[in-house]
Protein backbone atom coordinates (compact mmCIF):
# COMPACT_ATOMS: atom_id res chain seq x y z
CA UNK A 1 0.00 0.00 0.00
CA UNK A 2 1.13 3.43 -0.81
CA UNK A 3 2.60 5.11 2.14
CA UNK A 4 2.30 8.95 -0.07
CA UNK A 5 1.74 11.91 2.04
CA UNK A 6 -0.75 13.67 -0.15
CA UNK A 7 -3.88 12.24 -0.78
CA UNK A 8 -6.95 14.79 -2.27
CA UNK A 9 -9.41 16.19 -0.71
CA UNK A 10 -12.93 14.62 -0.67
CA UNK A 11 -15.49 17.18 -1.47
CA UNK A 12 -18.30 14.55 -1.25
CA UNK A 13 -18.97 13.98 2.37
CA UNK A 14 -20.36 10.65 3.54
CA UNK A 15 -22.60 11.04 7.19
CA UNK A 16 -22.46 8.29 8.95
CA UNK A 17 -25.54 7.87 11.40
CA UNK A 18 -25.21 6.00 14.69
CA UNK A 19 -28.66 5.56 15.44
CA UNK A 20 -28.87 3.94 19.43
CA UNK A 21 -25.42 2.19 20.64
CA UNK A 22 -24.91 0.44 23.75
CA UNK A 23 -23.54 3.56 26.08
CA UNK A 24 -26.31 5.93 26.43
CA UNK A 25 -29.00 4.72 28.58
CA UNK A 26 -32.70 5.24 28.38
CA UNK A 27 -32.78 7.52 31.51
CA UNK A 28 -30.94 9.56 29.62
CA UNK A 29 -33.28 11.10 26.78
CA UNK A 30 -36.39 10.32 26.21
CA UNK A 31 -35.62 10.39 22.37
CA UNK A 32 -33.25 7.39 22.18
CA UNK A 33 -34.15 4.74 20.17
CA UNK A 34 -35.16 1.58 21.88
CA UNK A 35 -37.83 -1.11 20.26
CA UNK A 36 -36.95 -2.70 16.69
CA UNK A 37 -39.96 -0.24 15.27
CA UNK A 38 -38.21 2.79 16.86
CA UNK A 39 -34.86 2.29 15.58
CA UNK A 40 -35.82 1.60 12.55
CA UNK A 41 -38.39 4.82 12.13
CA UNK A 42 -35.47 6.80 13.53
CA UNK A 43 -32.82 5.43 11.13
CA UNK A 44 -34.99 5.66 7.44
CA UNK A 45 -35.57 9.44 8.97
CA UNK A 46 -31.70 9.81 9.28
CA UNK A 47 -31.43 8.44 5.54
CA UNK A 48 -34.38 10.59 4.34
CA UNK A 49 -32.23 13.79 6.04
CA UNK A 50 -29.00 12.67 4.18
CA UNK A 51 -27.11 10.25 6.22
CA UNK A 52 -25.89 7.74 3.90
CA UNK A 53 -24.13 4.86 6.06
CA UNK A 54 -26.64 3.60 9.22
CA UNK A 55 -24.68 2.60 11.80
CA UNK A 56 -26.42 0.29 13.89
CA UNK A 57 -27.12 -1.68 17.53
CA UNK A 58 -30.05 -3.15 19.35
CA UNK A 59 -31.90 -3.15 22.62
CA UNK A 60 -33.99 -5.01 24.55
CA UNK A 61 -37.73 -3.59 23.71
CA UNK A 62 -38.53 -3.85 27.36
CA UNK A 63 -35.75 -2.50 29.19
CA UNK A 64 -33.34 -0.79 26.45
CA UNK A 65 -30.64 -3.14 27.26
CA UNK A 66 -27.98 -3.43 25.41
CA UNK A 67 -28.66 -6.65 23.21
CA UNK A 68 -26.47 -9.08 20.48
CA UNK A 69 -29.69 -11.25 19.60
CA UNK A 70 -29.89 -11.60 15.80
CA UNK A 71 -33.96 -11.94 15.74
CA UNK A 72 -34.00 -8.49 16.99
CA UNK A 73 -31.54 -7.05 14.57
CA UNK A 74 -33.94 -8.89 12.21
CA UNK A 75 -37.34 -6.93 13.09
CA UNK A 76 -35.51 -4.17 12.00
CA UNK A 77 -33.18 -4.46 9.18
CA UNK A 78 -35.44 -5.80 6.46
CA UNK A 79 -37.59 -2.61 6.99
CA UNK A 80 -34.57 -0.41 6.92
CA UNK A 81 -33.70 -1.66 3.71
CA UNK A 82 -37.43 -1.83 2.04
CA UNK A 83 -37.31 1.94 2.82
CA UNK A 84 -34.07 3.29 2.02
CA UNK A 85 -30.69 2.65 -0.02
CA UNK A 86 -28.87 3.30 2.59
CA UNK A 87 -25.62 1.37 3.48
CA UNK A 88 -26.29 -0.73 6.57
CA UNK A 89 -23.16 -1.05 8.98
CA UNK A 90 -23.97 -3.15 11.91
CA UNK A 91 -21.50 -2.55 15.07
CA UNK A 92 -19.27 -5.58 16.45
CA UNK A 93 -18.81 -3.69 19.15
CA UNK A 94 -21.92 -4.67 20.78
CA UNK A 95 -22.23 -3.93 24.49
CA UNK A 96 -20.48 -3.87 27.86
CA UNK A 97 -21.54 -7.52 28.59
CA UNK A 98 -21.09 -9.27 25.36
CA UNK A 99 -18.37 -11.66 24.82
CA UNK A 100 -16.85 -11.14 21.05
CA UNK A 101 -18.56 -14.02 19.71
CA UNK A 102 -21.58 -11.95 20.84
CA UNK A 103 -20.86 -9.38 19.50
CA UNK A 104 -20.77 -10.93 15.76
CA UNK A 105 -23.14 -13.31 15.55
CA UNK A 106 -26.19 -10.57 14.49
CA UNK A 107 -23.40 -9.22 11.31
CA UNK A 108 -22.78 -12.86 10.65
CA UNK A 109 -25.96 -13.66 10.08
CA UNK A 110 -26.87 -10.26 8.29
CA UNK A 111 -23.84 -10.12 6.32
CA UNK A 112 -23.98 -6.21 5.78
CA UNK A 113 -22.01 -4.51 3.37
CA UNK A 114 -20.76 -2.90 6.38
CA UNK A 115 -19.67 -3.59 10.26
CA UNK A 116 -17.73 -1.66 12.45
CA UNK A 117 -14.26 -3.10 13.73
CA UNK A 118 -12.51 -1.59 17.21
CA UNK A 119 -8.64 -1.53 16.80
CA UNK A 120 -7.92 -2.88 20.04
CA UNK A 121 -8.39 -3.83 23.55
CA UNK A 122 -8.85 -0.44 25.84
CA UNK A 123 -10.52 0.64 29.36
CA UNK A 124 -14.29 1.94 28.25
CA UNK A 125 -15.41 4.18 30.60
CA UNK A 126 -19.16 5.25 31.29
CA UNK A 127 -19.17 5.64 35.25
CA UNK A 128 -18.84 9.53 34.64
CA UNK A 129 -22.39 9.51 33.81
CA UNK A 130 -23.73 8.79 37.28
CA UNK A 131 -22.41 12.19 38.18
CA UNK A 132 -25.86 13.32 36.46
CA UNK A 133 -28.69 13.82 39.17
CA UNK A 134 -31.83 11.54 37.49
CA UNK A 135 -34.54 9.51 38.09
CA UNK A 136 -33.35 5.61 37.00
CA UNK A 137 -36.23 4.29 34.42
CA UNK A 138 -34.14 0.69 34.92
CA UNK A 139 -32.57 -1.25 37.96
CA UNK A 140 -29.75 -2.00 35.53
CA UNK A 141 -28.41 1.09 34.08
CA UNK A 142 -26.46 2.70 37.27
CA UNK A 143 -24.87 -0.70 37.78
CA UNK A 144 -24.05 -0.71 33.92
CA UNK A 145 -22.41 3.01 34.50
CA UNK A 146 -21.07 1.71 37.38
CA UNK A 147 -19.54 -1.38 35.74
CA UNK A 148 -17.58 -0.09 33.65
CA UNK A 149 -15.10 1.46 36.02
CA UNK A 150 -13.70 -1.96 35.91
CA UNK A 151 -14.25 -2.84 32.42
CA UNK A 152 -12.04 -3.61 29.33
CA UNK A 153 -13.39 -3.72 26.06
CA UNK A 154 -11.26 -6.97 24.53
CA UNK A 155 -10.07 -6.78 20.95
CA UNK A 156 -6.91 -8.78 20.85
CA UNK A 157 -5.05 -9.12 17.46
CA UNK A 158 -6.77 -12.63 17.61
CA UNK A 159 -10.20 -11.39 17.80
CA UNK A 160 -9.72 -9.27 14.87
CA UNK A 161 -8.46 -11.60 13.31
CA UNK A 162 -11.39 -14.07 13.64
CA UNK A 163 -13.59 -11.31 12.79
CA UNK A 164 -11.96 -10.21 9.66
CA UNK A 165 -12.36 -13.61 8.65
CA UNK A 166 -15.92 -14.36 9.59
CA UNK A 167 -17.07 -11.37 8.20
CA UNK A 168 -14.72 -9.80 5.75
CA UNK A 169 -13.94 -13.26 4.06
CA UNK A 170 -16.69 -15.03 4.39
CA UNK A 171 -19.21 -12.15 3.79
CA UNK A 172 -17.86 -9.82 1.63
CA UNK A 173 -18.68 -7.17 4.54
CA UNK A 174 -15.95 -4.39 4.56
CA UNK A 175 -15.51 -2.70 7.54
CA UNK A 176 -15.58 0.77 9.20
CA UNK A 177 -12.31 0.46 11.47
CA UNK A 178 -12.80 2.27 14.98
CA UNK A 179 -9.45 4.00 16.21
CA UNK A 180 -9.59 5.21 19.87
CA UNK A 181 -6.02 6.48 20.20
CA UNK A 182 -2.82 6.44 18.06
CA UNK A 183 -1.79 3.36 18.55
CA UNK A 184 -4.89 1.50 16.89
CA UNK A 185 -3.41 3.01 13.51
CA UNK A 186 -0.19 1.16 13.76
CA UNK A 187 -2.78 -1.97 14.61
CA UNK A 188 -4.53 -1.19 11.63
CA UNK A 189 -0.92 -1.09 9.60
CA UNK A 190 -0.24 -3.98 10.92
CA UNK A 191 -2.83 -5.95 9.43
CA UNK A 192 -2.78 -4.66 6.37
CA UNK A 193 0.76 -4.50 6.53
CA UNK A 194 0.12 -8.67 6.62
CA UNK A 195 -2.68 -8.56 3.73
CA UNK A 196 -5.05 -9.15 6.14
CA UNK A 197 -6.97 -5.84 5.07
CA UNK A 198 -7.09 -4.20 1.90
CA UNK A 199 -7.79 -0.85 0.86
CA UNK A 200 -9.56 1.48 0.23
CA UNK A 201 -10.20 1.66 4.28
CA UNK A 202 -12.59 3.58 5.96
CA UNK A 203 -11.18 4.48 9.45
CA UNK A 204 -13.33 6.46 12.17
CA UNK A 205 -11.08 8.60 14.60
CA UNK A 206 -12.96 8.30 17.86
CA UNK A 207 -12.48 11.06 20.10
CA UNK A 208 -13.15 11.42 23.59
CA UNK A 209 -14.20 8.02 25.12
CA UNK A 210 -12.78 7.95 28.38
CA UNK A 211 -9.91 5.60 27.97
CA UNK A 212 -9.27 6.85 24.40
CA UNK A 213 -7.56 9.81 23.35
CA UNK A 214 -8.81 12.90 24.13
CA UNK A 215 -11.25 15.21 22.37
CA UNK A 216 -9.37 18.19 20.64
CA UNK A 217 -8.31 19.44 17.77
CA UNK A 218 -4.53 18.86 18.29
CA UNK A 219 -5.27 15.54 18.44
CA UNK A 220 -7.30 14.88 15.71
CA UNK A 221 -4.83 16.77 13.80
CA UNK A 222 -2.04 14.18 15.30
CA UNK A 223 -4.29 11.11 14.11
CA UNK A 224 -4.93 12.44 10.62
CA UNK A 225 -1.30 13.14 10.09
CA UNK A 226 -0.34 9.37 11.20
CA UNK A 227 -2.87 8.00 8.88
CA UNK A 228 -1.45 9.76 6.21
CA UNK A 229 1.94 8.31 7.60
CA UNK A 230 0.63 4.76 7.32
CA UNK A 231 -1.79 4.91 4.62
CA UNK A 232 -1.06 7.45 1.62
CA UNK A 233 -3.80 7.85 -0.10
CA UNK A 234 -5.47 4.66 0.03
CA UNK A 235 -7.92 6.00 3.40
CA UNK A 236 -11.31 7.55 3.77
CA UNK A 237 -11.77 9.17 7.47
CA UNK A 238 -14.64 10.22 9.59
CA UNK A 239 -14.23 11.72 12.82
CA UNK A 240 -16.37 10.61 15.82
CA UNK A 241 -16.58 13.08 18.32
CA UNK A 242 -18.15 12.18 21.74
CA UNK A 243 -20.87 14.25 23.55
CA UNK A 244 -20.09 17.88 22.97
CA UNK A 245 -17.88 17.47 20.67
CA UNK A 246 -19.30 15.80 18.18
CA UNK A 247 -20.53 19.06 16.36
CA UNK A 248 -17.18 21.07 16.61
CA UNK A 249 -15.18 17.45 15.85
CA UNK A 250 -17.20 16.70 12.84
CA UNK A 251 -17.20 20.50 11.15
CA UNK A 252 -13.03 19.98 11.49
CA UNK A 253 -12.92 16.95 9.95
CA UNK A 254 -15.15 18.59 7.11
CA UNK A 255 -12.71 21.07 6.73
CA UNK A 256 -9.86 18.65 6.51
CA UNK A 257 -10.92 16.10 3.60
CA UNK A 258 -13.05 13.63 5.77
CA UNK A 259 -16.35 12.28 6.31
CA UNK A 260 -18.74 13.00 9.60
CA UNK A 261 -20.64 11.33 12.14
CA UNK A 262 -23.63 11.91 14.28
CA UNK A 263 -26.32 10.34 15.91
CA UNK A 264 -27.82 9.69 18.99
CA UNK A 265 -25.11 6.44 20.11
CA UNK A 266 -22.50 9.09 20.62
CA UNK A 267 -24.52 12.37 21.53
CA UNK A 268 -27.92 13.28 22.93
CA UNK A 269 -28.09 16.84 22.51
CA UNK A 270 -28.78 19.06 19.74
CA UNK A 271 -27.12 22.06 21.41
CA UNK A 272 -26.10 22.82 25.38
CA UNK A 273 -29.17 22.46 27.33
CA UNK A 274 -31.64 20.98 24.62
CA UNK A 275 -31.73 17.08 24.02
CA UNK A 276 -31.96 15.87 20.08
CA UNK A 277 -35.59 15.08 19.75
CA UNK A 278 -33.94 12.21 17.39
CA UNK A 279 -31.48 11.38 15.33
CA UNK A 280 -32.27 13.31 11.97
CA UNK A 281 -32.20 16.47 13.58
CA UNK A 282 -28.53 15.91 14.16
CA UNK A 283 -28.06 14.62 10.38
CA UNK A 284 -29.64 17.97 9.33
CA UNK A 285 -27.71 20.40 11.54
CA UNK A 286 -24.59 18.42 10.15
CA UNK A 287 -25.71 18.94 6.74
CA UNK A 288 -26.32 23.42 7.26
CA UNK A 289 -23.06 22.83 8.39
CA UNK A 290 -21.12 21.25 5.38
CA UNK A 291 -23.25 23.54 3.14
CA UNK A 292 -21.52 26.53 4.74
CA UNK A 293 -18.28 24.77 3.63
CA UNK A 294 -19.94 24.19 0.76
CA UNK A 295 -19.26 20.70 0.40
CA UNK A 296 -21.68 18.38 -1.16
CA UNK A 297 -23.14 15.54 0.32
CA UNK A 298 -22.48 11.95 -0.52
CA UNK A 299 -25.52 9.74 -1.65
CA UNK A 300 -25.55 5.85 -0.41
CA UNK A 301 -24.61 4.97 -3.82
CA UNK A 302 -21.21 7.92 -3.69
CA UNK A 303 -20.72 6.25 -0.39
CA UNK A 304 -20.35 2.49 -2.24
CA UNK A 305 -17.73 3.69 -4.87
CA UNK A 306 -15.75 5.65 -2.34
CA UNK A 307 -15.46 2.80 -0.12
CA UNK A 308 -15.53 -0.26 -2.46
CA UNK A 309 -18.87 -1.81 -1.05
CA UNK A 310 -20.29 -4.95 -2.60
CA UNK A 311 -23.64 -3.79 -2.73
CA UNK A 312 -26.85 -3.74 -0.76
CA UNK A 313 -28.36 -6.65 -3.21
CA UNK A 314 -25.35 -8.83 -1.75
CA UNK A 315 -26.74 -8.92 1.83
CA UNK A 316 -28.60 -11.54 3.88
CA UNK A 317 -31.86 -9.56 5.01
Amino acid sequence: MSRAMSRPINRKVIITCAITGSVHTPSMSPHLPITPADIAKQAIDAANAGASILHLHARDPETGFPSPDPDLFMEFLPIIKSATDAVINISTGGGMTMTVKDRIRAASLAAPEMASLNMGTMNFGLFPALGATRDWKHDWEPKFLEDSRDFVFKNTFADIETILADLGDANGTRFEFECYDVGHLYTLAHFVDRRLIKGPLFIQFVLGVLGGIGADPDNLAHLKRTADKLFGDQYQFSVLGAGRHQMPLATMAAAMGGNVRVGLEDNLYLRKGELAPDNASQVRKIREVLAGLSLEIATPDDAREMLALKGADKVAF
